[in-house]
């Protein structure tokens, strides 16, 4: 295997590039940057941590083995999030948690969001509003929970979030646009509603 002085600075793009020409510093590299993203997101998926770990690790293995036959142009975080979720859901199927489907509709978005208070002012009023807006933002339908969370905590467009979930551009769109107006007409706050979504912890 080749082996390249490769930076942390250099971007996903290059890095790839480098993994797919077998630069196992670029592939670790990349493993490092978004392991912890993944994990997040396989728990949010799967109450069972050392699967999701494994379903991680399988993911990087089949990048590796297969990295000549990898697309040049990919987005990789979306690609690892979404490679992610499809082995998630064929591990429920596999392991008859679910019944079998041929799409990721069977994995429910499991996670709890959680706004940081600590981003507000001490104002009681406004700290009990945030504390209505997470129980709002936890009562949503899964889909559109996690539709928000890969937009404003993974940084995901709604076209990587319409192939993820594998539904279309519109329904994609439709899901966090029902997310959003629901909790819309609830926040009367006057820190942005969108900020909070994107600093929010799960």
């Amino acid at each position: 295997m080749k082996t390249k002085t490769v930076q942390n600075t250099f971007d996903d793009i290059t890095l790839w590039a480098n993994l797919k020409e077998g630069d196992e510093k670029s592939f670790s590299i990349l493993f490092e940057r978004y392991y912890s993203d993944l994990v997040s997101y396989g728990n949010s998926l799967s109450p069972f941590e050392e699967k999701v770990q494994d379903c991680i690790q399988d993911v990087f293995t089949d990048i590796w083995v297969y990295r000549n036959g990898l697309q040049s142009s990919v987005v990789v975080k979306a690609y690892l999030l979404s490679s992610v979720r499809k082995r998630i859901a064929r591990l429920h199927e596999r392991d008859h948690i679910f019944r079998k489907s041929t799409s990721t509709d069977s994995v429910a978005f499991l996670l709890k969001f959680s706004v940081e208070h600590e981003l507000i002012d001490d104002d009681y009023a406004t700290k009990e509003k945030v504390s209505h807006l997470n129980k709002l933002l936890n009562d949503l339908p899964a889909r559109q929970k996690e539709a928000l969370y890969l937009r404003y905590h993974q940084g995901l467009s709604v076209e990587q979030i319409a192939e993820m979930l594998d539904v279309n551009y519109q329904s994609a769109s439709n899901l966090l646009y029902r997310g959003l107006l629901t909790l819309r007409k609830e926040w009367k706050g006057a820190f942005s509603l969108i900020a909070l979504l994107s600093s929010s912890t799960f």
